[in-house]
This record gives C-alpha cells, structure tokens and sequence, in this order.
C-alpha cells in the first residue's frame, strides 16, 4: 500500500502517464503489419478522397490509400530514424564530453570552443544542404541527425564528468592508483548514466521533429515510404479541397508523440533530481 501511495505523486503519474501513451504508439509503430487494417502502399484510384468511415477510420488520401494503415508504418520509419539517430548522437556526445571534462584544462577549453562554434550554425540549415548533397535517403538522413545533434549531449556529459571528478570517491579512487578507464567508467559514466538518458529522451523529440520537418520539405524520408513527414507533405493540398483528414491525423499523431515524448522527460528529470537548464 505504501508503494502505491509512493506512484500516486503528482511526477509519478505524469511519467505513467506519458510513458503509457508513448508505449502505446511504439507498440502500434512496432506491430503495424498486426494493427494495420490495409496494405499502407497500395493504391485504389475508386476510394481516392473517402471520409473516415468503418472500413477506412482516418479516410483515404489522393491515389485512395488507407491513412491509418500509412500513419502506422509512417511511424515505424519516423521512431526509428529518431531512435538510431540519438545512439549515434549519445556515443558522439558522451565521447566528446566525456573526454572534455575529464581531462581538464587547456584541451577542455579548446574543445568548448569547438562546440560553442558548432553551436552557432543554424543546424537545420545544415541539415537541408547535407541531405541536399546526399541526395536524401533514410540512412544519410539518420546519420545527418545523428552527427549534428550531439552537442547538447556534449555539454551534459562534461559538466556530469566536472561534478562528479570533485566528489570524494574519485578523488580516493586516484590516491588509490585505479586506473583511468576504470575511473571514467565505473565512477564518472555510470554516475552519469541518469542525466544521459534523460538528455537522449529530449533528443528524441528533436530527432522526430526533425525527420518531420525535412520530409515535410521533401528532402529527408523518400516520397515512395510512408512517414510523418511525408504524409504531412502529401495532404498540403489535399486540405484545401476539403479533405481535412490527410492532414489532421498525421499532424495529431505527431503532436501527441511529442508532447509525450518531452513529458515523459521532464518527468523522468524530475524523479532523478537532475538540475541544469540545458536539459
């Protein structure tokens, strides 16, 4: 009864809140082949424009696909170019921050200075003209993302790594002669470990947006493979002969998957007590 009691605070239920409904939409990304009531590709020139209706719940687009089948597997592609891009963008920035604030000194600051530099581009810019250059795809998309989103992970990781060298258990591991990587492994990452996870949830969010965004813009998931993004891009005009739904449902999905997505941090902030604006 006392653990119960314990879950019912207010930060508790917001993470079992937004972390219920973030589950939900990974498990119906996850299984849309189970979830999905139509093949999300296939084209029924006699069913273009249908309202929602029982055999199409969220109506069909202009070559008369079913848009909750492609919302769906749209999600399957979004999640999971947002997932893999903020691994690479965690390992990038925990190297990065890692080795900045362990060792200190001149080599900490050149290397924030190379970050506040990277820091000042406008990255979305970036991103277009990179995957302009690639000539898009989702595995150049994945990896722009990836490789221009580790700064902020950067900056935590340093500043974790600054805290937690003063602190006296590491000061003794040093007295002792434990060597650096045991250090830096067992007494600075795994003490760190909260705030990194916490900074990749919020990444997420950015990565989805992202993805949304480019794709919107025609330059980030192919037009042939259903995402977010590109149904968003498809039901432009769709919207303005009335077929409201192309848009509308895609668009609520993201939202939702959003604002989950960032509860589910600043929850997750929250009950591990982490501070810092940056997050």
């Amino acid at each position: 009864m006392k653990n119960f009691k314990r879950l019912t605070t207010k930060s508790d239920r917001s993470l079992l809140l937004w972390g219920g409904i973030l589950t939900v939409i990974v498990l119906l990304a996850v299984f849309a082949n189970v979830f999905a009531t139509h093949n999300p590709t296939e084209v029924n020139l006699k069913n273009v424009f249908s309202s929602p209706s029982a055999n199409n719940v969220f109506g069909t687009d202009n070559m008369g696909r079913d848009i909750y089948s492609r919302i769906l597997y749209g999600g399957r592609i979004s999640l999971s170019v947002s997932i893999l891009s903020v691994l690479l963008s965690t390992v990038v920035g925990t190297l990065f921050g890692g080795i900045s604030g362990y060792i200190g000194g001149w080599w900490d600051s050149l290397m924030m200075r190379i970050l506040e530099a990277l820091l000042a581009i406008p990255t979305l810019i970036i991103m277009m003209a990179l995957q302009a250059i690639t000539r898009g795809g989702t595995v150049s998309l994945i990896l722009i993302i990836g490789l221009t989103g580790w700064m902020t992970t950067a900056r935590i990781v340093r500043s974790q790594f600054m805290e937690l060298k003063e602190k006296e258990f590491v000061k003794a591991a040093h007295i002792l002669g434990t060597p650096p990587r045991k250090i830096l492994v067992n007494h600075l990452l795994r003490n760190s470990l909260s705030a990194i996870f916490v900074i990749s949830i919020f990444n997420c969010a950015h990565a989805v947006f992202t993805e949304v965004s480019l794709s919107f813009l025609g330059i980030g998931i192919p037009p042939q493979t259903p995402s977010w993004g590109n149904m968003l891009n498809n039901a432009q005009n769709d919207m303005l002969i009335g077929a409201w739904w192309g848009g509308v449902f895609p668009g609520l999905m993201i939202v939702v998957s959003l604002l989950a997505i960032n509860f589910l941090g600043e929850s997750l902030k929250k009950k591990y007590g982490i501070q810092g604006g940056d997050i």
